[in-house]
């Protein structure tokens, strides 16, 4: 039986106030057209669902069966077009982001929830990758990355500044008094062969053989410096927790930059209410 949603809203409302008045009034509609629709839907149920008295009106057996349905099933309808706008009535709204893991979790986590407690219409979606991303094949908004801002058909914004210092863990730290001791350790290294031999240029000092292995993640090559694999080149900034709980020790103060995070988007996307409050929020809490 397919009834009109209408017509069913028509008599729950009728029937919790027990008249087409008042039911008229709430729904913003005249009290013929509310006695109409109930009508209509006696006649298409064919049974009775009110008794019309002089002085309102009064449910039948059938009209108290069908009530508490209705009530129930219109509240669990409203509960959750509810979530799908926030405190100030705006629809919500989703916003997908695609961000290298070491500033997903060394900076934009942290921060998460400030951005959610300003923006509640927004429907955060986060998904990390190693720098290598495909904005247009996995549907992302946005993009954060690493390096000179320069990817074919992006508008790129810059964020952060990221310089690279050697980390440890500390078991090695007091071994390492001077550049040159580095030598004698493994050095962990990223994909960017070139940064250890940057690295030891700015300090005055030649670069060894590397012996360590390689990482394709900032991330990866943290956690085995802290377990004492080695020394890593990594942007203290991401790892400002780390240092602070001595998972992970700065012995040298030289710094070397190969590039800085960016917010990256197609030139060809629209921006959306969701993409501009993040964009803003972005470089906000990055400026400060």
């Amino acid at each position: 039986m397919h009834l009109p949603l209408n017509a069913l809203r028509a008599f729950e409302v009728s029937a919790r106030f027990l008249s087409f008045t008042r039911a008229a009034s709430e729904l913003n509609v005249t009290q013929a057209a509310i006695s109409q629709q109930v009508k209509n839907l006696e006649e298409r149920m064919g049974v009775q669902l009110f008794r019309r008295l002089p002085r309102g009106l009064a449910l039948t057996a059938e009209g108290i069966a069908l009530l508490p349905v209705l009530a129930e099933s219109f509240g669990r309808i409203g509960s959750v077009l509810e979530q799908f706008q926030d405190s100030r009535g705006r629809s919500r709204e989703v916003l997908t982001v695609g961000a290298v893991g070491t500033f997903a979790v060394g900076w934009l986590i942290p921060r998460l929830r400030d951005f959610q407690q300003a923006h509640p219409f927004v429907d955060f979606r986060l998904f990390t990758n190693n720098n290598r991303v495909d904005i247009a094949g996995e549907g992302l908004d946005y993009a954060i990355r690493f390096g000179d801002g320069a990817w074919h058909g992006t508008d790129a914004e810059a964020l952060l500044a990221a310089p690279l210092t050697p980390m440890c863990s500390p078991a090695l730290a007091p071994y390492l008094r001077d550049p040159a001791d580095l030598g004698s350790q493994m050095l962990l290294s990223s994909y960017r062969s070139d940064e250890w031999a940057i690295w030891f240029a700015a300090a005055g000092h030649a670069c060894p053989v590397l012996r360590g292995a390689v990482f394709d993640s900032s991330l990866t090559m943290a956690e085995a410096a802290a377990q004492g694999a080695g020394v890593a080149l990594l942007p203290a900034r991401m790892f400002a927790r780390e240092l602070q709980q001595g998972r992970l020790i700065r012995p040298f103060e030289v710094e070397i930059s190969s590039g800085s995070y960016w917010l990256t988007r197609l030139k060809s996307k629209q921006a959306t209410p969701a993409m501009q409050v993040f964009q803003e929020w972005l470089h906000h809490a990055a400026a400060q």
